[in-house]
């Protein structure tokens, strides 16, 4: 069991890599969605379940790499290979900027602060003729690289599967790695973490810059793929819906953000869908709310809590004890 859990993340991209030709424009939109808000919710698990810190103020970097693809581009259009590390530089950037002043501060006070950078950047585009102000800007010509041309829909949805399997991957070795072990103590008991000589405003920081970049990827797919761009994407209900997500699926699990991503999707999309739920798809902000709201309730350690709940064996072995994740963190220095 515990071998299909490890090779699990690597069948279902084969399984979705041997399906996209055989899905329709619409699944393969949505699918190509889906992932895109994955490798967004796998960027704030990195803060959030990797390291314990809370961000209201993720979207900023999300929205800053798909405006930074739209105004990289011009009207020529321009080349994936300037136009991915652009995106994911200019996320980078701010993130080192707004890291090094938030992490100064702990607890429910960085939540306010990148809360308020994120506002700043927001009202930087939406007040101001850089981005188009309220109304956003158009991609003219979506990027390419010689035969991959993100004007078509196969490239679209192969491109974004790659990015996905690179980022969990990355993620993946991450947590294996001293790095990862120093997060988790972090996240564990900074005090003791401090006290046995670890940089830990310097890991910290590395963190909240690598996740700003995997959010500035995040951007640049979704600015390929709807070829506009608005202000509405660094807004702070932005950085709620993606908190909301890595919650649904499960918190410390990089398999919890994908699944999280996917359910909160899927649930937006059931609950809006006037041929399912009639009348109440006009509202469906508040069956949605109720929905997240009983899934919480009733599965305190979101849905992959569920297999646990299944096998009081796995549910034991499931994560390491705080404890043990500090003893570890120490080890690997």
């Amino acid at each position: 069991m515990n071998r299909l859990n490890h090779w699990l993340p690597a069948l279902c991209a084969i399984a979705l890599a041997l399906l996209g030709p055989m899905l329709s424009p619409y699944l393969s939109d949505l699918v190509a969605k889906v992932m895109i808000l994955s490798i967004f919710a796998l960027s704030l698990e990195l803060l959030v379940g990797m390291t314990g810190l809370v961000s209201l103020g993720h979207a900023a970097f999300y929205g800053l790499g798909a405006y930074a693809t739209v105004l990289g581009s011009g009207k020529e259009g321009g080349s994936i290979a300037l136009l991915l590390p652009l995106a994911m530089g200019s996320a980078a950037a701010y993130a080192l900027f707004v890291g090094a002043l938030s992490l100064r501060t702990r607890g429910v006070y960085f939540i306010m602060v990148t809360l308020a950078f994120a506002q700043m950047a927001f009202f930087v585009f939406h007040d101001t003729k850089l981005g188009g102000g309220s109304d956003g800007i158009y991609m003219y010509v979506r990027p390419a690289l010689g035969a991959l041309d993100m004007d078509n829909r196969y490239t679209q949805f192969y491109f974004v599967l790659a990015a996905l399997a690179c980022t969990y991957g990355l993620l993946a070795l991450v947590r294996r790695s001293r790095f990862g072990a120093a997060l988790a103590g972090i996240r564990v008991n900074e005090q003791r973490m401090r006290a046995a000589g670890f940089p830990v405003y310097g890991y910290k920081l590395a963190a909240f810059v690598i996740a700003g970049a995997l959010a500035g990827l995040a951007g640049f797919l979704l600015a390929a793929r709807d070829g506009v761009v608005n202000p509405e994407l660094l807004a702070w209900h932005n950085s709620g819906e993606v908190l909301l997500m890595i919650i649904l699926g499960g918190l410390g699990h990089l398999r919890g953000a994908v699944i999280g991503a996917v359910a909160f999707t899927l649930l937006k999309e059931l609950l809006s869908t006037q041929a399912l739920v009639g009348p109440l798809a006009d509202h469906w902000q508040l069956t949605l709310g109720i929905a997240i709201i009983a899934f919480v309730a009733l599965l305190p350690k979101g849905i992959i809590g569920i297999a646990a709940r299944l096998s009081p064996k796995g549910e034991r072995h499931a994560a390491p004890t705080a404890t043990a994740a500090a003893h570890g963190a120490e080890i690997s220095k």
